[in-house]
């Protein structure tokens, strides 16, 4: 039995079709599958492999880092995960970070933030102060807060009733923003570079417009910059083109280079919003994979 007919027998079929190619090797800017062939990687496995395939210093570290601590309970600290958020902080301003494994997981955790800042602003009354504005053809991920604030319906199509509280505003339309912020809204979340949604930048002059809103209203402004952050478009973070600050920003697949690991930087005015108890993970910035 070979891969594909493993994959027909074995696997569960949420993607499309079994892979026609399976790739066993990587190196630089090429893979080879089983067969030999070698391929240039155009998608560098979805905006992950930002160093290449089997980076020498990537590699080293992943191998001495395996063989010394590969995991241990967020219970305890690690050095690498405290430098880690270290340099993080240095990239993105003052702040504070929170790890996680995907960037599902991290734009879960920007939600959970923005829920979480609403109740306390609206003096711990649920449902006061919750909603989130979401750009059209926005993409935050499968999980069901991500999916509930991707407003696509090939993404939503029998899962709902989806998680409430998500309004949806028109792409690079700051009118369209503004007439979707209501008393009830607790915060703007959007890509800088939307992904799934056709490789669609917000426009500079946009950002900045929507950070004065966020401001003017009170509100928070989430960026998500999982897949187009970590310095693909020539600044750690494409936002920062802009010249703005967000509020917080989730991140993750070039953060690893191939291991994963997401993260979440929340700024100084706003990291005491998460106390004891009200977020947590298990593998979440372990050691290997900080």
């Amino acid at each position: 039995m070979n891969t594909q007919e493993r994959y027909e027998a074995y696997s569960l079929g949420n993607y499309a079709v079994p892979p026609a190619i399976s790739i066993v090797e990587g190196q630089g800017a090429y893979v080879w599958d089983e067969a030999r062939r070698r391929y240039l990687d155009m998608t560098s496995g979805i905006a992950v492999t930002a160093l290449g395939h089997s980076h020498p210093e990537w590699v080293k570290a992943v191998q001495e880092q395996a063989a010394t601590l590969s995991h241990c309970s967020n219970i305890f600290g690690n050095p690498n995960q405290a430098k880690l958020a270290e340099k993080l902080v240095e990239k993105a301003g003052p702040g504070r970070v929170f790890f996680c494994n995907s960037g599902a997981e991290a734009n879960e955790a920007l939600i959970k933030f923005a829920r979480l800042w609403g109740y306390k602003q609206s003096g711990e009354v649920e449902g006061k102060k919750y909603k989130i504005v979401v750009a059209d053809t926005a993409f935050h991920g499968r999980t069901f807060g991500g999916m509930s604030a991707t407003p696509q319906p090939k993404i939503q199509k029998g899962f709902g009733p989806l998680l409430p509280g998500f309004t949806v505003a028109k792409y690079n339309d700051i009118e369209s923003f503004e007439n979707a912020i209501d008393a009830e809204t607790a915060a703007v979340f959007i890509e800088t570079i939307q992904g799934e949604g056709g490789i669609r930048p917000f426009q500079l002059e946009f950002l900045r417009k929507l950070r004065a809103l966020c401001t003017e209203k009170n509100i928070l402004m989430l960026i998500d910059e999982v897949q187009c952050g970590i310095a693909r478009t020539g600044k750690f973070f494409a936002y920062q083109h802009a010249e703005i600050k967000p509020d917080a920003i989730g991140m993750a697949k070039g953060l690893g280079n191939g291991f994963p690991i997401g993260a979440v930087w929340i700024s100084e005015p706003h990291h005491s919003v998460f106390t004891p108890g009200t977020h947590g993970t298990t593998f979440g910035g372990s050691p290997l994979a900080s």
